[in-house]
């Protein structure tokens, strides 16, 4: 049974709400998924996983200030452990989305492999957001 780590920050809900539903998928498929928030995640849960998703909304064009957080405070204890580590990026956005930029240089920087386009959502994810989450997430807990 994979190991899905979901590390997320979000201040106004919609963030949280994609990642449950990446939750849904990865458990779907049988995984054994944690969830954190970015403030609470650490180190150890990102060498612990065996696949993660990230997300964030888009402030000022980059990723929120807790995502950040969250990298600064794990590079250096994960770095040459978490190489190849799938990876699935997810931002929610009100009508720019640029920050996945700055997540998918962090997520250079990790060395993950990113397993398929990042998703973009626009607001609180509709109907048909939360099923491209949910694919994702199954395709997370499978690779």
């Amino acid at each position: 049974m994979a190991k899905v780590l979901i590390v997320y920050y979000s201040l106004g809900g919609n963030t949280k709400i994609a990642a449950e539903a990446i939750l849904k998928g990865a458990q779907g498929v049988g995984a054994n998924v944690t969830i954190k928030n970015a403030l609470k995640a650490n180190a150890d849960d990102l060498i612990d996983c065996d696949a993660v998703a990230i997300g964030t909304p888009d402030y000022f064009s980059y990723m929120a200030g807790g995502l950040k957080d969250f990298f600064d405070r794990a590079l250096y204890s994960v770095e040459g452990k978490v190489t190849d580590k799938p990876c699935f990026v997810f931002v929610t956005h009100g009508g720019g989305g640029k920050a996945v930029e700055s997540v998918e240089e962090m997520c250079k920087r990790f060395k993950f492999k990113e397993i398929g386009k990042p998703l973009l959502i626009k607001g609180k994810p509709d109907s048909k957001a939360e099923k491209q989450l949910e694919e994702a997430g199954r395709k997370l807990a499978n690779s």
